[in-house]
């Protein structure tokens, strides 16, 4: 698995999330362990494609961070006398 670990009270919330999504869609109630495995199933079979677009959009924040200051840089440039 690619994540390191998830603190015990986000799992459990996550696992809590996954038991009344499950009770609203079905009805029926599942259990922790049956919320748990469904919770490790989207994290090692999801969990890949949520991370690498987590990736992708950090990248695409740090460029344009990048950008403006390449345009503060050129601001603090002083004019040069060429004689």
């Amino acid at each position: 698995m690619m994540f390191t670990k998830i603190p015990k009270e986000q799992k459990d919330t996550m696992i809590e999330r996954i038991q009344m999504f499950y009770y609203e869609q079905t009805g029926d109630e599942i259990g922790g362990l049956g919320a748990e495995n469904w919770f490790d199933f989207f994290m090692k079979e999801i969990g890949p494609y949520l991370y690498n677009q987590g990736v992708m959009d950090s990248k695409d924040v740090l460029m344009d961070k990048m950008l403006l200051l390449e345009d503060d840089l050129y601001a603090l440039k002083r004019p040069v006398n060429t004689r």
